[in-house]
């Protein structure tokens, strides 16, 4: 399988290209997007050099953090076409030969989509899922050059927002403090990029799962506009209502190009038939004076609004929080934006949302319109058709809970329970966009959780503030960094705001990350530990703080 693209070269010219490149030590720690365009423009270094450097990584780290399910065995000779290319034509994009990774529940062709399952990988006894066509991400991604070196983690059919543990490949540990959760369901993406194993990553989340991994392990994060990115080829967990797909970086400026790359509508996916891509992309509003003159919204548990129980929607934050979070706001305000602190749902909202009619399960319809389009490289297209080819091979596998064993052909979108619930959310998002504009709020600024992540094993699990309501308004958020907590565990903030407006809200972010730099708020590059075993854990375990208290902020300086 040698998928090229636009690629004008032959399978065994490029493995010829591969053979006589030389060998060149590449330093890929932390390396950006921008010092790979200038590495590859002074001829530093090639896509197969920097390929050969990441998965020489891999290979070493992987073991102890099992950030992957499956590596793409073409990569090498991905890069050696692009670099032929590069040398004839020049870069496609700014994403031209730069390793990637994508969640491994999202289709490529020829590789095994697994979404985490045992029962749809061979290796664990299961039937392979190997789709004939790519998600349209992954195409766009191609498109753009990027050579994607893997497909990872996540837990069974993507349904955890803490931990990214599979019955395909375990469990997925977290490079920033291995002792806690890395986030889910996208944590083998952001376990991979954090690792430098990847420059970066996409992921996908129905409720947090982009916003936890990212803040989990001091990443940028985008959480897009629902109907901006397709999620078509991506296996489902909410896709008629929820689902979205969205880079995983370590900076602004690569999430944003990255973004650029797989953003737009697409008629693989109906989904995206409004999208609004800004013209010029995703960069064009990065600066250093982005906040000037904005307005942001603060998040004060005082005025948290109540739900039917009457007790607050969103966990209160500890104390911890509250000072890192302040922390990362005092710098908004610094960088010359005004930091409003009022009552910003209010009554009204807050009723609103509470009157939500019944969710509609998707689940059967979504799954269906995924096996549909899977191909003849897989032996079924529907739950009925995958039970029948179990049965005739001999196998069992007990269903995930989270999963049905029957298809539905209907559109969930069109019954009475889809139209009803839609109509709500259009109500629910015109009252939040007009608390915007009479607020004069160009974003709100929140932190993501209300503690520091769980344990890798154990540990609480009623961390969320923000998730729920900005996965079911189906809005923008770009999650950055803010300082770590006392155990090493990294903490992030989120910005939020209107539907397509992930270009202003980027920019914002930029600002922010830029002023962040040389303090204690900015991204912190972790210290790896290759193949801990139990005792190196336990001793990790006594002194974790000391240990990730050594970790080195991430100044440029590898």
């Amino acid at each position: 399988m040698l998928k090229l693209g636009r690629c004008l070269f032959s399978a065994s010219a490029v493995a010829l290209l591969a053979l006589v490149a030389p060998v060149r030590a590449v330093d890929v720690v932390e390396l950006t997007v921008q010092e790979i365009e200038a590495g590859f423009a002074s001829s530093a270094f090639t896509s197969v050099q920097l390929t050969q450097a990441y998965l020489d990584r891999i290979g070493y780290y992987e073991p102890a953090y099992n950030a992957f399910v499956s590596l793409n065995p073409d990569a090498l000779a991905i890069a050696a076409a692009l670099d032929a290319e590069y040398a004839l034509t020049g870069p496609r994009s700014p994403l031209h030969g730069v390793p990637v990774v994508v969640k491994d529940n999202m289709d490529y062709a020829g590789l095994v989509t697994t979404n985490g399952y045992s029962g749809f990988s061979s290796k664990t006894g299961g039937i392979d899922i190997i789709p004939s066509n790519d998600a349209s991400v992954v195409s766009r991604l191609e498109a753009a050059g990027a050579v994607i070196i893997g497909k990872t983690n996540l837990p069974d059919f993507a349904n955890d927002g803490l931990r990214s543990n599979s019955t395909v490949e375990g469990v997925t540990r977290n490079p920033s403090q291995i002792l806690k959760a890395p986030g889910g369901s996208s944590g083998g993406t952001a376990t991979a990029v954090n690792a430098s194993l990847a420059v970066l990553g996409l992921g996908t989340e129905t409720g947090r799962s982009i916003h936890n991994p990212s803040s989990f392990q001091s990443l940028v994060g985008i959480r897009p506009t629902h109907g901006l990115v397709p999620i078509d080829g991506i296996a489902p967990l909410n896709g008629s209502f929820r689902d979205v797909a969205g880079p995983i970086a370590k900076t602004v400026y690569d999430a944003a190009v990255t973004l650029g790359a797989i953003a737009g509508p697409t008629p693989a996916d109906p989904l995206t038939t409004g999208a609004i891509v800004p013209a010029g992309g995703y960069t064009t509003q990065l600066s250093t004076t982005a906040l000037v003159g904005k307005k942001v919204g603060y998040f004060d548990p005082q005025f948290l609004p109540l739900g039917n129980s009457g007790a607050p929607q969103f966990r209160v934050p500890d104390a911890e929080t509250q000072t890192l979070y302040d922390s990362a706001m005092t710098l908004i305000a610094s960088e010359g934006a005004t930091v409003v602190n009022t009552d910003i749902f209010g009554n009204a909202w807050t009723s609103l949302y509470y009157s939500a009619p019944a969710a509609p399960n998707s689940q059967r319809y979504d799954q269906y319109q995924y096996f549909q389009d899977l191909g003849p490289t897989t032996p079924f297209n529907s739950w009925e058709t995958y039970q029948a080819e179990l049965a005739a091979r001999g196998l069992t596998f007990v269903n995930s809970p989270f999963v049905t064993e029957t298809t539905d052909t209907v559109d969930t979108r069109t019954t009475a329970a889809g139209i009803a619930w839609l109509a709500w959310r259009d109500q629910l998002k015109t009252a939040f966009n007009n608390i915007l504009d009479t607020l004069g709020l160009d974003a709100l600024v929140w932190p993501v959780n209300g503690a520091a992540a769980p344990a890798l094993v154990g540990g609480p699990n009623n961390l969320p503030l923000v998730q729920g309501v900005i996965n079911i308004l189906g809005s923008p958020g770009v999650i950055v960094p803010a300082g770590d907590y006392v155990d090493g565990t990294p903490f992030g903030i989120i910005i939020i705001g209107r539907d397509f407006d992930e270009a202003k809200l980027l920019g914002l972010a930029y600002d922010y990350e830029q002023a962040s730099i040389g303090t204690s708020l900015a991204r912190v590059v972790p210290t790896l530990i290759p193949e801990p075993g139990g005792i190196t854990l336990l001793i990790l375990s006594l002194v974790g703080p000391l240990w990730y208290g050594r970790r080195m902020a991430a100044s440029r300086v590898r």
